[in-house]
């Protein structure tokens, strides 16, 4: 196959002759649409592999050590696939630019799904002795790379098209594939648990979910492909200067913007795995409480989260978006005080704890994306919207499983809220020192 051949320009073309509408008119609606697909596919891989990291990895992969021991390592190989994913942006924006962003999109996502898909062939230690931790940290790095290459600029274009009196509306549009992912992976995860023997389980009813991903992925694809290589699309990727910049270049000229946009939001980024993969981690090693149970109180914590990611976009156009950061990044703060105890509360203390947590979180979640996309000239904006969030991942979220259990099982729950009130201050200063910031988001 030639080099020629290889560019995305056929496919968009085929594209571009099936979805042209006469009117030439671009929708958020239909771009909303597109966003929600593309995270919450992303978000579901992610939660498939989190879920797993907890109750399956450390007896597949670590059954040499103790559980505790086994979680901590299985934590350790987490944060491999936030550490690649800057490195998959600068590997995919290079093809976005020799290639096309339906080719990169094509790549990224059947990366992401073949890396997801993989896991269910993972052998375990029983198997393959070491080597199972080895293929463990290959595949979660293809994952990583791959969502580097997942970024599409649909959440940025969805701003930039917004009307000016619903900027925090459309803001939180992309955010609510992250409480969606969780719901259905959760689910999966909760039935097998539910009707099969822990053994079964443990041997081949976990790798059913991540099937289940690669076809979600490729659904997700062609939902993306529809509206990023259509006539009107790419000519407003185009006017809004939404095209790749080199990555080197653009940390040399926009550094600053990519620091303090990626501190800005790292409070929510912090709560994120707080509420998500530590709470069922604690479960599974402190309580005998049945973790399919658990996984609905999850299920229930991530609805009132889907609510208040709605919501933040209804505070953001009342309030400004910098205030709903700021609020809430004081709140997640009061909250990091006191809240993980309530883990050890019994039913009532989970309960008020994932239910408090996930409220928290789809506020300060829910206008993230919204700094992120705003902190950047447009000449920057794609590669720099996608830098910044990378490594807010990587700072607040990709070690907060590790952190949080290292500090819990060494000093008790109340220590788990050292990493959270960390993400909670960075975000605060953040917003207190960048005026430019202020100004863009109010």
């Amino acid at each position: 196959m030639s080099v020629a051949s290889a560019h995305s320009a056929p496919l968009e073309r085929d594209a571009r002759a099936v979805n042209t509408r006469g009117d030439h008119e671009v929708r958020p609606g239909e771009i909303a649409i597109g966003v929600i697909i593309g995270r919450t596919s992303e978000f579901f891989d992610f939660f498939c592999y989190a879920i797993a990291s907890v109750i399956v990895f450390p007896a597949l992969v670590f059954p040499y050590v103790d559980r505790l021991t086994g979680t901590l390592w299985s934590f350790a190989l987490f944060p491999l696939a936030f550490i690649a994913r800057p490195f998959g942006t600068q590997i995919f924006m290079w093809v976005d630019r020799e290639y096309g962003r339906g080719t990169k999109l094509t790549i990224a996502l059947f990366l992401l799904g073949t890396s997801t898909v993989a896991l269910a062939f993972l052998p375990g230690y029983a198997e393959v002795g070491a080597a199972s931790a080895f293929l463990l940290a290959a595949f979660r790095i293809g994952q990583g790379l791959a969502l580097g290459g997942a970024w599409d600029g649909l959440a940025s274009l969805l701003a930039l098209n917004a009307p000016p009196e619903k900027r925090g509306w459309y803001a939180m549009v992309p955010q609510l594939g992250a409480p969606l992912g969780l719901i259905v992976a959760s689910a999966l995860f909760a039935f097998f648990l539910a009707n099969m023997e822990m053994v079964d389980f443990l041997s081949w009813g976990w790798r059913y979910p991540f099937f289940v991903a690669f076809a979600v992925n490729v659904v997700a694809l062609f939902a993306r492909l529809r509206i990023v290589v259509t006539p009107e699309y790419t000519e407003q990727f185009k006017s809004r200067e939404l095209t790749p910049s080199r990555v080197t270049a653009t940390v040399k000229a926009q550094w600053r913007n990519i620091v303090i946009g990626a501190f800005a939001p790292l409070a929510s980024f912090a709560l994120f795995h707080m509420v998500t993969v530590f709470p069922l981690s604690w479960v599974a090693l402190y309580t005998d409480e049945n973790i399919a149970r658990f996984l609905g109180i999850e299920i229930i914590g991530a609805f009132f989260g889907l609510g208040s990611v709605v919501i933040s976009g209804l505070l953001a156009d009342r309030i400004g978006r910098r205030s709903v950061l700021g609020y809430t990044a004081a709140a997640i703060a009061v909250f990091s005080g006191f809240a993980p105890q309530l883990l050890a509360g019994g039913d009532a203390g989970e309960l008020a704890f994932m239910i408090g947590g996930f409220i928290l979180l789809g506020l300060a979640f829910g206008q993230s994306s919204g700094a992120v996309t705003n902190n950047f000239p447009k000449r920057a904006r794609y590669t720099g919207a996608a830098l910044t969030s990378d490594l807010a991942w990587l700072f607040g979220a990709g070690f907060a499983p590790l952190a949080a259990l290292v500090l819990a099982s060494q000093f008790g729950l109340i220590a788990a809220g050292g990493y959270l009130l960390s993400g909670a201050v960075a975000t605060l200063v953040a917003l207190g020192l960048n005026k430019e910031l202020a100004r863009r988001l109010d």
